[in-house]
């Protein structure tokens, strides 16, 4: 093995002044005061207000539609109905493309006589004000008929349920195999089964949809809207029926994401209102509004079965996965084909075979969530592998270890990891770190839960992802950067002015990003999929490194050194061998500009590009590379109550890099708190499609008393495909917080409760055996 893969090395094999530091990021001084504007913010003179009207029914057919009395309505400017839209259809494949075909999953923008889902818009309304334009919503006369629908995904496959999508509901299968799966359960000593559950859940970002639009003098659809894709232009035009051109997003800070704000909210909306009344329209949701407003995260039902040795070898896995698509399409496929190949987790599986299907129901819709399918799969195959050790009476901390997958082995699809994977290390550190174990007390039980993880970074490979980036140097030695890049509240802005000034040798206060403006910063993609850093990190690199030879070869000619000798640092130019020879890196840049040198850079960084899986094997490489870690959990249980206190979290990931450490450790810590709410509280209840759960009154998000302090353990491999060695860390810091929880719980009271969320009712009922 390299040095470069040695789990002891942790030390830069080259000096870095400013990567892997916690320097205040240039989004921090202006949260901090108060001074970042958000895109609930932004209000232009003569702004109308827009609401929407909703459908109560989640499967029905709209008879009626009068809208004659809120037209009428002083103050209303205009009631758009499907009748008053373009025959076109609101775009909801995987966005961000830039060339490949999209999937013809397209959805009605209002409904036009079909209801698919509770909360299917069927009226626009923009008015003088908010209070009128609810008013006018109101005075919206209509009938709808209810219609069978279908609420299970189980059902919704079986011959003679109600059509949903397509002919048979069934949006996505995805198939993976490799080995001799019957030879694998043949040679196993024991076979353990079981099934696993994970629920629909709410983003809950703090700031729900929101946007303003306006048409300029040039007849473009300006939105300033709180995205994590500007590229939606493309999809917003294509929806209104104007060229690509014509539409323009500004994308704020945004306030959480979570892909809750990767697919279309309220631009489209905007874009219609803004069109038709050519005056300025601003759409916020209300937290209602959000409930009903975006994708969920899909509930997966996944069965494993898994055949083992006595000596704790794996000799084979079989996998089902079921996903809930809701009422439409959107990215279903996708996270389904994460799912699949996140299915058999970190481990070296010879003999493999996953099936999954995701399908279309009456409930919500479902679409992009922090983790992508892979955080469900880690949720049943981490609680697998505890069963599996359990039932063969092996400690799980060694049935881990003698089948984790090893650094160059191949995944489920037979791609080499082209990284470090220090999934042991990661795992031993976590768990050793939680200490000495809390005494149990009366009622209360103690226990211990661990649960490893793979999870990608960077989008599919067969989708042919780019990222552009700018960077330029001002005469007075100041950097610009210009991305397209959304930040969604992670520092994704200032990593890039981190990077460019670790490459030109300027200091932070130095650096400025332009960042999320569709029509003036190159596109970077978006923000998703744990790809910004990977993707739009590297075009910044590349863009700030050719700069920087341009300006080193002016350099070695002004201080009369090799170019190999000069040193951009702490705004000077200097040399190695030459301590009196130096100026200001001002003066370097004066003396290029004098001379007409290049200043700038734009840089493209391209990801790998592939061909699909296979269909029928599911062999290939889906990913360019992937993350690996551990998170270690001890709960308190109350045998009386059902109660579940998390007592103490610790996670240990390698995240190749870090750019900036705080940075890395805010994402951790926010992953923690967020997967414990998915382990413990939070589930939108569905009942016959209508949402049971429409507020933060019923729906349980972890409070700050709720969630220990998160012990961060960071390991740096440097072997990863981002800039500077870095892996990503958005999503991997989620994933195996709920699978740590539960197998935490099952420890404690010495029963698996296999669905999520673990709820006290749960915990009681299966403490007195009634599960």
């Amino acid at each position: 093995m390299s040095a470069l893969f040695d789990a002891n090395l942790n030390v830069a094999n080259v000096p870095l002044r400013h990567i892997g530091k916690p320097l205040v990021r240039t989004d921090a001084p202006g949260k901090a005061t108060g001074r970042t504007p958000y895109a609930g913010d932004y209000a232009m003179p003569g702004m109308l207000h827009a609401k929407v009207l909703r459908s109560p029914m989640p499967s029905a057919r709209l008879v009626r539609l009068d809208v004659g009395k809120a037209r009428a309505l002083g103050g209303v400017a205009v009631v758009l109905t499907a009748d008053d839209l373009p025959d076109r259809l609101a775009p909801t494949d995987i966005p961000g493309q830039t060339g490949q075909a999209r999937l013809k999953t397209d959805q009605q923008i209002l409904v036009r006589e079909r209801v698919r889902y509770h909360g299917e818009p069927i009226a626009l309304v923009a008015a003088e004000s908010p209070d009128v334009a609810e008013r006018a919503i109101s005075l919206i006369d209509y009938e709808l008929v209810p219609q069978p629908g279908v609420y299970d995904p189980e059902l919704a496959m079986r011959p003679g349920a109600p059509v949903v999508q397509g002919t048979d509901n069934i949006v996505a299968r995805h198939a993976i195999s490799k080995g001799d799966l019957a030879a694998g359960f043949a040679a196993a000593d024991m076979v353990v089964e079981r099934t696993y559950r994970t629920q629909f859940i709410e983003h809950a970002f703090l700031e729900p949809e929101v946007g303003l639009a306006w048409v300029d003098e040039n007849d473009v659809v300006n939105i300033r809207v709180s995205t994590q894709v500007i590229e939606h232009f493309r999809f917003i035009a294509d929806a209104i029926g104007v060229p690509h051109n014509k539409v323009r997003i500004m994308g704020a800070l945004v306030g959480g994401g979570f892909g809750g704000k990767e697919d279309i909210t309220v631009e489209i909306y905007l874009a219609l209102l803004a069109k038709r009344t050519r005056r300025p329209v601003r759409l916020e949701f209300t937290r209602e509004d959000s409930f009903v407003g975006h994708g969920k995260r899909h509930p997966f039902t996944m069965t494993y079965k898994t055949g083992v040795k006595r000596n704790g070898k794996i000799t084979a896995l079989d996998v089902r996965l079921v996903s809930d698509a809701g009422a439409y399409v959107y990215l279903s496929p996708y996270v389904l084909l994460y799912g699949a190949v996140a299915a058999p987790g970190p481990y070296l599986i010879e003999n493999l075979k996953v099936d999954a299907v995701s399908v279309a129901t009456n409930n919500m819709y479902t679409s992009a969530f922090r983790g992508f399918g892979a955080a469900q799969a880690c949720v049943a195959y981490e609680q697998q592998m505890d069963e599996v050790a359990r039932a063969i009476g092996m400690d799980r901390i060694e049935l881990r270890r003698g089948n984790y997958l090893k650094t160059g082995e191949p995944t489920a699809t037979g791609f080499p990891v082209p990284s470090a994977v220090w999934t042991e290390r990661c795992a031993d550190l976590a768990w050793q770190a939680l200490g000495e174990k809390t005494p149990a007390k009366g009622a209360i039980r103690i226990g211990r839960g661990i649960a490893a993880y793979q999870q990608s970074y960077g989008r599919l490979t067969f989708l042919h992802d780019t990222s552009e980036a700018w960077v330029g140097v001002e005469v007075d030695g100041t950097v610009v950067v210009r991305s397209g890049v959304t930040d969604i509240g992670a520092g994704q802005a200032s990593a890039l002015a981190q990077i460019a000034i670790e490459v030109l040798g300027v200091t932070m206060e130095n650096a400025v990003v332009y960042n999320s403006d569709s029509a003036v910063t190159p596109l970077a993609g978006t923000t998703t999929a744990t790809r910004a850093l990977y993707m739009t990190g590297n075009a910044c690199r590349v863009a700030a490194e050719a700069v920087r030879v341009r300006l080193v070869a002016r350099a070695a000619k002004a201080l009369g050194v090799p170019v190999d000798d000069v040193v951009l640092a702490d705004n000077t130019v200097s040399a190695t061998s030459r301590s009196d020879k130096s100026m200001p890196f001002a003066e370097l840049v004066r003396l290029c500009a004098a001379e007409g040198i290049q200043r700038s850079e734009l840089a493209i960084f391209r990801a790998p590009f592939t061909d699909r899986l296979d269909p029928a094997t599911g062999q290939g490489q889906a990913f360019a590379d992937f993350t690996y870690g551990a998170h270690a959990i001890e709960v308190a249980v109350d045998t009386e109550t059902g109660e579940v206190t998390v007592l103490k979290s610790v996670a240990c990931h390698d995240v190749g890099q870090c750019i900036n450490r705080a940075a890395v450790e805010g994402q951790i810590e926010g992953g923690a708190a967020q997967g414990q709410g998915y382990a413990l509280s939070e589930e939108m209840i569905y009942r016959e499609g209508r949402l049971m759960t429409p507020s933060f009154s019923e729906y349980l998000v972890p409070t700050a008393m709720d969630v220990p302090v998160v012990r961060s353990i960071i390991l740096e491999s440097r072997s990863g495909l981002g800039p500077f060695g870095a892996k990503g860390i958005g999503e991997p810091a989620l994933t195996p917080v709920a699978p740590a929880i539960a197998n935490a719980v099952a420890d404690a009271i010495g029963r698996r409760i296999c669905d999520l969320p673990i709820t006290p009712e749960k915990v009681a009922r299966a403490l007195h055996g009634l599960d």
